[in-house]
């Protein structure tokens, strides 16, 4: 879990619906009290018993990883989740009282076409969710999935930026706020924007807890060691675990800062910033229309 050092609690990755139920209560009875709370879960670890146990301890969001609702494409993703099983852990959190609920959606898929997408996006717009995130797929150089999928991430590559327009088209047409890159959220009175995502891309200092989480502090970030051997060992042994520091100087904020604020769909400012920015550059992008400035 990562926590930002606003009030909110997320999951910064994994799947902590695995966890054995008395040690996620346990778990999620220890964190502070949050104006929102988040869990990450696969759809086919969803029961009600667990949905229950999520209310019971105070998550108020949760994330589905629904991926596709394409058999063919799942298959390829090697994920264990049926489409039913999307249906069915929504329809399991929405009975527990869960009233704010993200998927996840990948394009960019190897065998993917627009239909597909297509088909993608009006099955998750048919669950209601409060909020949608879609990413392009990611495949690390040099992995199985790269060696077995190659000449098709090729050409998927090229089809990205025609996906990445359809999911906006699609997502703003059917009344969502394009908010960030790869995040949208159903309009309205209530703010359904991922605070925890938020406190990253406005550059707030955050807390990570476990193997391989990175935490940013009073000008440093460290990252724990992925090893989840020396983590415990560290933990049995009453020790921090190891972990890689770096050390954050003006000019990395400055650029962080610049950087993860224009994902956003709210104006920049530029306060304390204005002397990491080309003003050169900045007028070229005005005058293209690209952007705007005050």
């Amino acid at each position: 879990a990562q926590q930002p050092t606003e009030p909110t609690a997320g999951d910064g990755g994994g799947t902590p619906t695995l966890t054995e139920p008395a040690a996620l209560r346990r778990l999620l009875g220890a964190l502070p009290r949050a104006v929102e709370v988040t869990v990450e879960a696969n759809p086919e670890t969803v029961t009600a018993e667990l949905a229950a146990l999520l209310v019971e301890q105070g998550v108020d969001r949760v994330s589905l990883g629904a991926q596709s609702f394409q058999p063919q494409l799942l298959a390829v993703l090697e994920r264990s989740a049926r489409p039913e099983d999307v249906r069915r852990a929504v329809g399991l959190l929405r009975a527990a009282g869960i009233d704010n609920v993200s998927l996840d959606l990948i394009y960019g898929i190897p065998g993917q076409g627009p239909a597909d997408l297509e088909r993608d996006l009006a099955e998750a717009l048919a669950l209601e969710p409060e909020h949608v995130s879609a990413y392009e797929l990611e495949a690390k150089p040099g992995t199985r999935f790269t060696h077995a999928h190659g000449a098709e991430l090729v050409r998927q590559a090229e089809a990205v930026e025609g996906y990445f327009e359809l999911v906006v088209d699609r997502l703003t047409e059917a009344g969502y706020r394009w908010y960030e890159t790869a995040n949208f959220c159903r309009a309205g009175d209530r703010d359904l924007r991922a605070r925890h995502n938020l406190g990253y891309w406005l550059g707030h200092d955050y807390l990570g807890l476990g193997v391989g989480a990175v935490s940013t502090s009073s000008g440093r970030r460290w990252r724990n060691a992925p090893s989840l051997r020396g983590y415990v060992e560290a933990l049995e042994h009453g020790e921090p675990p190891a972990r890689e520091v770096e050390e954050l100087d003006e000019d990395v904020r400055a650029a962080e800062r610049l950087l993860l604020g224009l994902r956003l769909d709210e104006p920049l400012r530029l306060d304390g910033l204005r002397w990491a920015v080309d003003p050169a550059a900045l007028a070229r992008l005005a005058a293209r229309g690209l952007v705007v400035t005050d």
